[in-house]
């Protein structure tokens, strides 16, 4: 087994941890969910988190082979495309964000140009394929749920795992989101708890509970099937399900998914620029989240 070296950096604004994976200085690596700094109420974009992961990868005189996206997030946009303007690597996801693309092309009313068949990837995994990054051995698991697409990257004898799983005192991942599922989440995150105990999982978010104020990224799968609040063992199927549906039902939309799945279904890069040179995001009215003023 090669020497893995993880670096994991935190951006507050968004909860986000993004990953740097390598065998170690002077290899070559791959980043996880790198994080574009976005101003909601400006609109305007930065790079100044992804900007310090690019400073860490000339420290380390890393070459990077891969970007890795867990699924097309709804918290936070994607640094990908910039990343690989600036330090090369090929962007993967999960094959399945064709389904999401074809939801959210028609959602958003996008561009007819705008395809889905997942091309703005450089590659497009499937559920157990094999690949390397470097020296590492990596796997992917499909982990399906949250979205349609969700997938973990197990390297070595660290497992990415995405939005399926949080911190124990934290839970589950929401399935509310379009083609989003609780009982697939359930039958997901079997998958990841049925790996070794030992197995460290790197969380992609930590939401502490008032009792923990620190921020936390690592738990094994012993932690999770002993603690997490909602799918520890002896917790059913059943029970889940029901808990999943009814927590989902009180949350709001995150606070950047409409900015941030237009950009991510895009692997990072932003929509064509209008006929003025300006890029623009669209806002639906009245189509996402609840349908009444009620809580």
């Amino acid at each position: 087994m090669a020497e893995l070296t993880i670096k994991a950096f935190f951006e507050p604004e968004t909860e986000t941890y993004s990953y740097i994976v390598s065998a170690g200085t002077n290899s070559t690596a791959a980043i996880i969910d790198p994080v574009l700094d976005f101003d909601a109420k400006s609109g305007r974009t930065f790079t100044k988190f992804a900007d310090q992961l690019i400073t860490y990868i000339k420290q380390e005189k890393l070459t990077v082979e891969w970007i890795l996206e867990t699924h097309a997030h709804a918290d936070h946009l994607s640094a990908a495309f910039y990343l690989k303007q600036q330090v090369g690597g090929k962007i993967g996801i999960g094959e399945k964000i064709t389904q999401v693309q074809k939801v959210f092309k028609q959602l958003f009313n996008l561009e007819p140009d705008f395809a889905t068949d997942g091309q703005q990837f450089d590659h497009l995994f499937t559920d157990n394929e094999q690949f390397s990054i470097g020296q590492l051995s990596a796997k992917v698991i499909l982990v399906a749920g949250h979205t349609p697409a969700d997938v973990a990257y197990q390297i070595e004898d660290a497992v990415f795992i995405g939005d399926s799983l949080f911190m124990p005192d934290v839970g589950t991942a929401r399935c509310d989101f379009p083609q989003g599922d609780a009982r697939t989440l359930y039958h997901s995150i079997q998958k990841i708890l049925s790996l070794p105990d030992e197995t460290r999982l790197f969380m992609c978010h930590d939401y502490p509970p008032i009792e923990r104020k620190e921020y936390h990224y690592l738990s094994t799968v012993k932690e999770q099937k002993e603690k997490n609040i909602h799918i520890r063992q002896g917790i059913s199927e059943e029970q889940f399900v029901e808990m999943r549906q009814q927590r989902d039902a009180s949350l709001a939309m995150p606070r950047l998914i409409i900015p941030a799945i237009q950009i991510n279904i895009r692997a990072g890069a932003f929509p064509p620029a209008d006929t003025n040179g300006v890029v623009y995001l669209k806002l639906p009215l009245n189509l996402l989240g609840k349908k009444s003023n009620k809580p």
